[in-house]
């Protein structure tokens, strides 16, 4: 993680939750500072995404994979789902809203020359699934089980390739959003859902929804 991360990070800027508790008991967990903002869980429990069949991963991030070969090195494990609390809800929403009104939106392009790569936005500039990985990582740094985060491929409202964040919960998959502040139920999105990241293996992904069609590459916003 970069300094301009960790000093956030260790200042309380963005300590969204301690430790493990996280998942286990969000209740217990540390606070952030509170925002003028206020953030509301929602009231009923959406429906989960119909999850398919193993696919491919995207070239994103198998080429993420190679550059940071010791976080993808990981084993199986057991899915876990984060224990949605409103004190946790708070917390992921200011994460979401930190990191979309910190880094500058650059197309891959622009920002290394190259049509695709999936980075972390250590300069304060990325696409959308740089976005995804900052978020994840935080969330991770703070205690979120990474069995409950994870990256996904979607076309968006104009049938494009874009990454989001899902978070597995207690009440539901939920979305992390580098188009929208706010964070809504998966189905509320307008998003066709193409493939994620499996709960118990980030390095499998699999198929959602009814279409098994997946975009060659992800949109750069």
């Amino acid at each position: 993680m970069s300094k301009r991360w960790n000093l956030l990070l260790a200042t309380g800027g963005l300590m969204v939750l301690a430790g493990a508790a996280a998942f286990a008991a969000p209740s217990q967990a540390a606070p952030l500072h509170r925002a003028s903002l206020q953030f509301t869980l929602p009231a009923e429990r959406p429906p989960n995404i119909a999850v398919g069949g193993v696919t491919r991963a995207p070239i994103g991030w198998v080429e993420f994979c190679v550059e940071y070969n010791p976080e993808c090195k990981t084993r199986p494990s057991t899915p876990r789902d984060i224990v949605l609390s409103s004190r946790a809800w708070h917390d992921l929403s200011k994460v979401n809203q930190w990191v979309n009104e910190t880094v500058k939106p650059m197309t891959d392009l622009e920002h290394w020359g190259v049509v695709e790569r999936w980075n972390y936005p250590d300069d304060g500039y990325g696409d959308c699934e740089d976005y995804v990985l900052l978020k994840r990582r935080m969330l991770m740094e703070a205690g979120w089980p990474r069995e409950a985060l994870l990256i996904t491929v979607v076309r968006d409202k104009k049938d494009e390739g874009h990454a989001v964040l899902t978070v597995v919960t207690t009440r539901g998959d939920f979305i992390l959003d580098n188009e929208v502040n706010q964070i809504v139920s998966w189905n509320m999105t307008g998003y066709r859902f193409v493939k994620r990241q499996s709960q118990s293996d980030p390095n499998t992904w699999v198929a959602l929804g009814p279409s098994r069609l997946s975009p060659p590459t992800v949109s750069a916003r």
